[in-house]
């Protein structure tokens, strides 16, 4: 007799793909569909929050499930520099660690690497880098980042890539496309607990035709989903937009697509447009710890004294836990007094927004009504 956590991996096994496309979108790219993995079935087109140190900053599991959110992503390289994934393993994995029953997306660490280059030197075998907390020095191999992740037992994996700069030659993008076209068969060949998904990692730079092609290398390896990489890194924001256009289409329809990094609001809105499913950020939280905040309306700067007397919630439309309680000058109040309450009541409104976002966005799928959405939703903005 198989028990439930067999019957479960069987039936994972058992699927053709861990994605299910429940509508497309006859006036552009949007499609809304649901991805099924071990831990929990997730709705697309979804924003995952940022929990890269194993929490979401300012946040608990328990207010993260109060706003509805069904995954969040975890940080390898940051894991597995601390506390270290062996430790997290003998815990039980990442979700008993820190205590979240939804799904979980562990990204493999080559941003990371790319970030912190000038301590990194990239080879065929893997990175070599030192850590950002006391220099010692440290690698990871394609191998190794598989490794990392099945240790810290993520719903999704995702292989490991070099990031490439922009601006780029043509030559250096394909050098570094093609290392990572070698690194990800790697992954693939080391991922053996198949109830984990693998997915890749599309490269390319800022040229549509190599983007093309590496999605085609990618595809004949076989993953359970594909990302598009290397955007979002300094080009401008409709050079981001174009690469995206080029490359969706080009990605198989019946498996997850997940654009890496992206980004504001008109972002998520503008990927939706052009066929992504996932997407991830840390612009939520972090521009809430910073005091600015997201509204139906466009961005608040808390700190500004314009807001010192005003007595309404942050946004009248918002629901959240924040808005329901707290006004715009006690918010304000709050921030400029650098009160640890500050962070958690605007990252709170912040993550709300996003995930009813995404929320509002599935449901103007499903009626056929997203193309009017698209045009109302910037109607409203005042700024952004």
């Amino acid at each position: 007799m198989l028990n439930d956590e067999s019957k479960k991996m069987e039936t994972l096994m058992q699927t053709k793909t861990a994605f299910t496309l429940h509508k497309q979108s006859g006036d552009c790219g949007a499609r809304r569909g649901e991805v099924k993995t071990y831990h929990a079935v997730f709705q697309t087109p979804v924003f995952m929050p940022v929990g890269t140190q194993g929490t979401v900053k300012a946040v608990t599991p328990e207010n993260l499930e109060e706003m509805s959110a069904q995954i969040i992503l975890g940080n390898t390289y940051h894991l597995f520099i601390r506390p270290g994934h062996e430790l997290i393993e003998r815990f039980g994995g990442l979700h008993k660690f820190m205590n979240w029953k939804g799904a979980i997306l562990t990204d493999s660490g080559g941003f990371q690497i790319f970030s912190l280059r000038k301590l990194a030197k990239i080879t065929e075998e893997g990175a070599a880098f030192r850590s950002h907390l006391d220099g010692s020095k440290l690698f990871l191999s394609p191998e190794d980042a598989v490794q990392v992740q099945q240790s810290l037992g993520s719903d999704i994996m995702m292989c490991l890539d070099t990031c490439i700069p922009y601006p780029a030659t043509r030559e250096e993008t394909i050098k570094s496309t093609d290392l990572t076209t070698r690194w990800a068969k790697r992954c693939r060949e080391a991922h053996t607990r198949r109830e984990q998904l693998l997915f890749g990692i599309v490269q390319g730079g800022m040229y549509p035709e190599l983007r093309k092609a590496h999605t085609e290398e990618l595809v004949n390896i076989g993953f359970d989903g594909y990302a598009i990489g290397g955007l979002s890194v300094g080009e401008d924001k409709n050079l981001m937009y174009d690469m995206t256009e080029a490359t969706a289409p080009c990605l198989p329809e019946d498996f997850p697509r997940y654009l890496m990094g992206v980004g504001t609001p008109s972002d998520l809105v503008e990927g939706v447009w052009r066929g992504v499913d996932m997407f991830d950020c840390v612009m939520p939280t972090r521009n809430a710890r910073n005091g600015t905040l997201f509204t139906s309306k466009g961005k608040v700067v808390i700190k500004n004294a314009r807001y010192r007397e005003d007595q309404n919630p942050l946004d009248e439309e918002c629901g959240c836990y924040t808005c329901r309680n707290y006004s715009r000058g006690y918010l304000r109040h709050l921030f400029q007094s650098r009160e640890i309450l500050s962070y958690h009541l605007n990252t709170i409104h912040n993550l709300h927004y996003y995930l009813n976002l995404m929320a509002t966005i599935r449901s103007a799928i499903d009626l056929g009504t997203f193309v009017q959405f698209r045009k109302d939703f910037y109607s409203k903005l005042e700024l952004e």
